[in-house]
Parts: C-alpha cells; structure tokens; sequence
C-alpha cells in the first residue's frame, strides 16, 4: 500500500501509533506529537477514510487499515532518520526536520532499497524501533535497484551521484572540491592499477576505498 495523504492525516496518523506504541490514550498524546492542530473536524476525516475508530470512552484507536498505515509511514520516517544520521552525518537534533520532509518524498520501492542499504536497522537513532519490512523478512543485503558504490561502475558506464559517505569530514570536503558531490555526474574510465572517473571535463584517480565513499544510483542517467 502506498499513497500520497495530506499532511494533517499523516501527523495524526503519526502520534496515533506513538501513542498506542507508548500504551497512551490517544486523545491525551496526539496534541504533544503532531505538528498541527488536531481538530474533530480532522479527526472525524480520519474516521470516514477508515483510519480511525472512536471507541465508548471517546478513545480513538486505529483501524486495521489505520495501523497498516500508520506503520509504513513510521517505517519512512524513521528509516530517514537512520539515512540522515548514519549516511549524511546530521546530528540528532538536525535528523527529526530533515526525515519529516524526506519521508514524504520516499515511494514503497526506495524505502526497501533504503532499509537494506542501512543493513535493515532495527531501532531508529531515537531507540524507537523501526517496523521491519518485506525486505527484512527475505534478509537481503544488497539494493541493486537504487545506489552502489562507485568502485562497481564498469569501465564506460555514467552514473550520477546519490549522495558521499567520507569517513571524515576533511575527506568530504576535498571530494566536494573535487566536484563530486550529489547530482554530479561521473564515468568510470579505469579500474586497475587505480581507479579513474572523469567529472566533467576533469579525471580524478582515486584509492578504491575512497571510491567505496562515493554513492551512485544505479539506474541510467538522465
């Protein structure tokens, strides 16, 4: 299941299964956690798209739909986090924005490919944990589709480059100078002794292990 909700129903959605996750009711948590303003009016939405049921206490509980939901929206955001802390190297406090904007611009295939990237993380940098999906349960350890390291481009082939995952910081900045930073795009035209690409109209011989830093996607570029 995958579609594109409102930002509202997302949020509310959100601090639903928070609130369930934490054994709270979700009246007494939701105006905590969402970053809108919780209304009736939004919460009887909810209610007529199915996500949501109020129970005989005035309690709101999700629906199977609203769990099966809700749980691929946290599994978004909080692999995003993972993604934002680990590869892009964000603090804690600068991943909870970035992963808010980012898991609503990520589609069921890249959140797998994501996940197995990540080595399928069980706990977000928050220790939430995050719902395993089908690709933990096949325990895959590749993401063919997505991204690779550069050292695997064949000689000849252009890729454009997802993101840099330097061990440290000067390295990062000494590729960034190189011109390799995200959106560029390189060519592989020599493996061995060293490793070659061209950027631009520029060949950059680099240790295969700095290749390893370099993240491309794998599919054609544009």
């Amino acid at each position: 299941m995958h579609q594109w909700l409102p930002q509202e129903i997302v949020e509310a959605l959100e601090a639903a299964w928070t609130s369930e996750e934490k054994g709270s009711a979700f009246t007494e948590q939701i105006a905590a956690v969402a970053q809108t303003e919780v209304t009736e009016a939004l919460l009887a939405e909810c209610e007529r798209a199915g996500y949501l049921t109020r129970r005989h206490d005035n309690q709101w509980r999700l629906t199977a739909l609203g769990r099966q939901t809700a749980e691929e929206i946290i599994r978004r955001h909080r692999l995003a986090e993972r993604l934002v802390v680990d590869v892009l190297r964000m603090t804690l406090e600068e991943s909870e924005a970035d992963a808010c904007e980012f898991e609503h611009l990520v589609a069921p295939g890249v959140t797998e490919a994501i996940c197995t990237l990540l080595g399928h993380p069980r706990f977000c940098p928050h220790q939430h944990p995050i719902p395993p999906g089908a690709c933990c349960q096949r325990a895959e350890t590749q993401a063919p589709s997505l991204v690779a390291t550069a050292d695997r481009l064949d000689i000849g082939q252009t890729a454009r480059i997802a993101y840099l995952s330097a061990a440290n910081f000067p390295r990062l900045q000494k590729l960034s100078a190189l011109g390799l930073a995200p959106g560029a795009v390189i060519k592989a035209l020599q493996k061995y002794p060293s490793f070659v690409i061209q950027c631009d109209e520029t060949q950059i011989a680099l240790e295969r292990e700095i290749a390893r830093e370099i993240y491309v996607f794998t599919n054609a570029c544009d």
